[in-house]
């Protein structure tokens, strides 16, 4: 199967060379991107697509120095929103109608049930709801660049706080969750490039539940 080729051939690279991925590349990672699935659909999260050299420079002092910060092509940066608020949830459900053409009352339903639990919650809880949410559309955004034979590499190791800083994130209701960064690997700086990929044996990755 092509896309397990694929994911066979990807790996995070630990260095890349700075050439820059065709625009069209880029586009259809941010597609898959936007097609991940979310809790009712109401994508509560943003995509920062950092192509900037200087706010690479800015961005790697806080991210462990990695030198795939500053070598990528394109660093995508997935801030999930602070918190739910009636007003984003709203909106959302706005769009849906909009674009379907018609109200449904089973969704209006939704709507208010929604509505009178997500606002009430603690911050910090919807936050948390809000990451994985962004979590799923960064795998599908990993996935198809792997598909487009684009190198790329799942980031945490960063201070978020600072990252929130540098974006002006947190004026925008948002908080820094996961980096992605674009690019092609430089084979001859990366250590890893050589190395077997390593995974768990489906027999202690998959139990089957048939009872």
């Amino acid at each position: 199967m092509e896309l397990l080729d694929k994911l066979n051939w990807r790996y995070a690279a630990k260095a890349m060379n700075g050439e820059k991925v065709a625009q069209e590349k880029i586009d259809n990672i941010i597609e898959a991107i936007s097609l991940a699935p979310t809790s009712s659909g109401l994508q509560p999260f943003e995509v920062f697509v950092v192509t900037n050299q200087e706010v690479k420079e800015k961005i790697k002092p806080i991210a462990w120095n990695q030198s795939v910060i500053t070598d990528c092509s394109h660093l995508l940066v997935f801030a999930a929103w602070d918190t739910y608020t009636a007003d984003r949830i709203n909106k959302q459900f706005d769009l849906t109608n909009e674009v379907r053409g018609f109200k449904n009352e089973g969704w209006e339903n939704y709507r208010q049930m929604l509505l009178s639990s997500y606002p009430q919650k603690d911050a910090e809880v919807n936050f948390n709801h809000a990451a994985k949410q962004a979590y799923i559309a960064f795998a599908h955004g990993l996935v198809a660049a792997a598909f487009e034979e684009v190198d790329a590499t799942p980031l945490e190791g960063f201070d978020p706080a600072a990252l929130d800083e540098i974006l002006g994130l947190r004026e925008k209701g948002l908080r820094s969750c996961v980096i992605l960064t674009l690019g092609y690997r430089a084979a001859e700086k990366d250590w890893l490039v050589k190395l077997k990929k390593v995974r768990k044996s489906k027999e202690d990755l998959i139990t089957e539940i048939t009872w």
